[in-house]
């Protein structure tokens, strides 16, 4: 891995929970990283990518080299960033079962059905596409096309989402995922053991990503969730 003293630069989108999943690693590491704003279309900002990547976001270059997946991502910031909170395990670099599993279920089941909810509506698409259109560093032209397009294709995303998945409300599933979270978090402080790890960063980066919607307040009113909610936002605070 490339010395922590190379510069660090994350290539996202605002909406993308993957995104900010890896934006909360970054935060509970205390990383200083440059974040560039990737148009959700063409995406031409992205840098150079080997030819075995994806050309979609989160995309993480640290010096020279280039790393994708959210979750490799994650793993890499323990690597370059042994200090701090160990997102991994015990020994940095190493994911054990529980974390994995957990980390893998916000993957698979909680960020998918996050767009049915902050695209649920008109109202809310437009919302969307206003907050993409306001982090972005594009041109008025292409700030223009998101504000106009960006609703009608979220909208598709949604259909396209619960279709795949053969749900029909969004709200619904939403709610099963948290009663899974509360499950899961118990009594503890954290979502594993006794300090936050690489499951904390994936959930918290979940809940970022609708913070700006009407749908947060569903999680502000578990107090479980918005104890665990506000504990590791502080934690993330602490490090900036």
């Amino acid at each position: 891995m490339t010395s922590a003293s190379a510069s660090i630069t994350l290539y996202q989108f605002q909406l993308c929970p993957f995104c900010h999943k890896v934006r909360a690693a970054l935060d509970l590491k205390g990383v200083s990283y440059t974040k560039i704003e990737v148009a959700p279309g063409n995406k031409k900002e992205l840098p150079p990518l080997p030819e075995e990547a994806p050309r979609k976001v989160p995309v993480l270059q640290v010096g020279e080299e280039i790393i994708w997946d959210s979750t490799d991502i994650l793993l890499e910031i323990d690597r370059l960033v042994p200090t701090g909170p160990n997102l991994t395990s015990d020994e940095a670099g190493q994911i054990d079962e529980e974390i994995e599993a957990f980390e893998d279920w916000v993957d698979r089941e909680l960020m998918p059905a996050l767009p049915t909810v902050i695209y649920d509506t008109w109202s809310n698409a437009f919302r969307a596409a206003n907050i993409t259109a306001r982090e972005s560093n594009f041109g008025w032209w292409d700030r223009f096309k998101v504000k106009i397009g960006g609703s009608l294709i979220m909208k598709l995303i949604v259909k396209r989402i619960l279709k795949r998945v053969g749900r029909t409300d969004g709200h619904a599933w939403l709610q099963e995922c948290l009663d899974h979270v509360e499950a899961q978090i118990g009594s503890k402080d954290f979502v594993i053991g006794e300090q936050a790890t690489i499951a904390d960063a994936a959930l918290h980066g979940a809940f970022k990503c609708v913070e700006e919607f009407p749908v947060f307040k569903t999680i502000e009113d578990r107090p479980k969730l918005k104890a665990w909610f506000d504990r590791i936002q502080s934690q993330r605070n602490q490090q900036a």
